[in-house]
């Protein structure tokens, strides 16, 4: 796919994706979703992509949703066409129509085999901030702003938002962000937790790709894959019986692979490890394990 809202740029094995609309600051549009769907699905088939940042050009990260339709910018009837209906007139809320794209992206982006980090360089408004709520890791500039702005718009929190949201930083603070709907400067996002540090500007792309580089040159990609579901997935579970099940899996299965084997004679050896199994090839057959019909 040919991109016309963002940059994909791979270098030392990391890829930067750029929201690349500045003259809008950025704003989301079908396109933009449609094209950063592909680039997760690009980076997952990719061995040579070992983490992914995820940044905007010019001044801005994102500045939520283009409203450049007016009143009509949420309205999905006016802008797609009917949604489907029951013979008694209620909506078909099963109608694809109905989806939130935003939800689209960070569902795909919680499904990642990559790491992902945030690197926040402006403000980032609406879908510019719930769609770094599936990342893993927000790096955000001092000059960068935040807004859960939907209360203000008469509108709800999208992008599977009302999941990440409380998780990330606990349910009294992700309520008063989006009661209020008010713009906050990034200390406030650095105090919330939403965060996990600030920089200068100009310190930005740097401290994230130091971190990127961290991961693409010390880890096993398989090991990294394994750890990011695990982690989120987990999140969910009502007993550590579950994590336990999941972690019985993976020591197993990778305790008998070549990573292991090469990462242990490494370290006793004091010199740098080469993983050579890769998430394409060698992930193992217990993955997806939330997956019902994938299960063995």
């Amino acid at each position: 796919m040919a991109y016309q809202t963002i940059l994909y740029d791979v270098a030392d094995k990391i890829l930067t994706i750029t929201l690349n609309r500045p003259e809008k600051l950025n704003a989301f549009t079908p396109t933009m979703q449609r094209e950063l769907i592909d680039a997760f699905d690009r980076a997952d088939k990719d061995d040579g992509v070992r983490a992914i940042i995820v940044t905007g050009a010019g001044r801005a990260f994102c500045a939520g949703a283009d409203l450049s339709s007016g009143a009509d910018t949420f309205d999905r009837d006016a802008r797609r066409g009917p949604v489907k209906r029951h013979a008694d007139g209620r909506v078909d809320y099963s109608d694809p129509q109905v989806r939130d794209g935003g939800g689209q992206v960070t569902l795909r982006i919680f499904k990642s085999l990559k790491p992902v980090i945030a690197a926040v360089n402006g403000p980032a408004v609406g879908i510019g901030v719930t769609m770094q709520l599936a990342m893993d890791i927000r790096i955000a500039s001092e000059a960068a702003r935040f807004g859960f702005v939907f209360s203000q718009r008469g509108i709800v929190p999208e992008a599977a938002s009302s999941w990440f949201l409380p998780r990330l930083v606990g349910i009294s603070q992700a309520l008063e962000w989006c009661y209020t709907g008010r713009v906050f400067p990034a200390q406030e996002a650095l105090a919330g937790r939403l965060v996990s540090r600030l920089v200068p500007p100009d310190d930005l792309l740097p401290t994230a790709r130091a971190l990127a580089r961290e991961i693409a040159e010390k880890t096993a990609p398989v090991s990294i894959a394994l750890i990011r579901q695990m982690m989120w997935r987990m999140m969910g579970a009502d007993d550590p019986m579950e994590a336990h099940k999941i972690d019985s899996r993976g020591i197993y299965a990778r305790g008998r692979s070549d990573d292991v084997k090469e990462g242990v004679v490494s370290f006793l050896e004091k010199r740098p490890a080469q993983f050579k199994n890769t998430v394409t090839a060698d992930m193992p057959d217990y993955f997806p394990w939330w997956d019902e019909r994938d299960y063995r």
